[in-house]
């Protein structure tokens, strides 16, 4: 099967870039190709023109989370096609739900596929209704807005992407702004009012390496849906750290101001206009909004050193 490294030039810091090509021009042969995407969007169209005119191939997209579901959106309804990634981006959080070597090249060309999970979304945009997939997590609220302040502040002069991620958390602990919504999960309302976050995900990192959804699985047929009532700033600054380590579950009455179920559907209505909508690590304004688990919707390439990944 055609190997074809999908590119972001954008992606990471520093050289990354151009070592990573380096290192692929210096593997290639007639079995694969190399593709760098030109805008946003660009290497979802790509896929699924390749698809049409080659048939399946197997495609690794090279940047962060959001150039992997790009990717996974192009393959898409092609079941023999295989989305793979190495990780170069800021978060590469998807890729954390396995222990495999991701960085190494041709144990990405030669590693077998495995089946997993997707989630698919359609939400009412101001363009219309907008359909699509997403690999790892959708985040609303607190979360949504560091990341957003994140890839804001990523693009001023000398500060690092984990610096303009904390620096976010501490802004946005500040103005605590969550969001106000109406939850339903198996068609059943879970909550309806003011919240500081939720996140409706099926691996189980955000952020860069924070475990916020230690129950989720990309494989077990259930998305995971975190919600965190509208706390105090000090009562959430005491659940931050085992929030980040995903060990939160374990604290004495978490339950009064965390709830954390594993699903097979969402629906979320904002009650307040529109909500600001964070789709593996990308953001958009949405209405209400439908999300739906899809067993086994891709298959994703695990490098060949763990033909048998685990998942952590």
């Amino acid at each position: 099967m055609k190997t074809i490294f999908i590119v972001n030039p954008c992606a990471g810091t520093g050289n990354k870039t151009k070592m990573l090509l380096d290192k692929i021009n210096g593997l290639c042969g007639r079995e694969q190709e190399i593709y760098l995407t030109r805008a946003v969007g660009d290497a979802t169209q790509y896929v699924r023109t390749y698809i049409e005119s080659h048939g399946p191939a197997r495609f690794i997209a090279c940047g962060g989370d959001g150039t992997f579901n790009e990717v996974l959106n192009g393959a898409a309804g092609c079941d023999a096609a295989e989305v793979g990634i190495i990780p170069i981006g800021t978060g590469n959080d998807f890729c954390r739900n396995f222990e495999s070597a991701f960085e190494d090249i041709s144990q990405q060309v030669t590693g077998e596929s495995v089946r997993c999970d997707a989630i698919r979304y359609t939400a009412e945009t101001e363009n219309g209704t907008v359909t699509g997939y997403c690999a790892n997590m959708f985040n609303i609220g607190f979360d949504c807005n560091v990341a957003d302040m994140t890839a804001r502040m990523k693009k001023k002069p000398l500060i690092s992407g984990s610096m303009a991620y904390f620096v976010s958390i501490l802004a946005n602990l500040i103005r605590k702004k969550g969001a106000n919504l109406e939850i339903e999960m198996d068609d059943a309302v879970k909550h309806c009012g003011k919240l500081l976050l939720t996140s409706i995900a099926n691996g189980r990192y955000c952020g860069g390496g924070i475990k916020s959804n230690p129950l989720a699985s990309v494989c077990d047929g259930t998305m995971n849906v975190n919600i965190i009532k509208n706390v105090s700033r000090l009562q959430f600054l005491r659940l931050l750290p085992s929030y980040m380590k995903g060990t939160f579950l374990h604290i004495r009455n978490i339950h009064a101001i965390l709830s954390s179920t594993n699903c097979r559907k969402v629906v979320i209505t904002p009650l307040e206009g529109k909500m600001r909508l964070c789709v593996d690590g990308e953001i958009m304004d949405a209405g209400r909004t439908q999300f739906e688990i899809c067993p086994g919707e891709f298959r994703f390439i695990v490098p060949t050193k763990e033909k048998t990944a685990a998942l952590v």
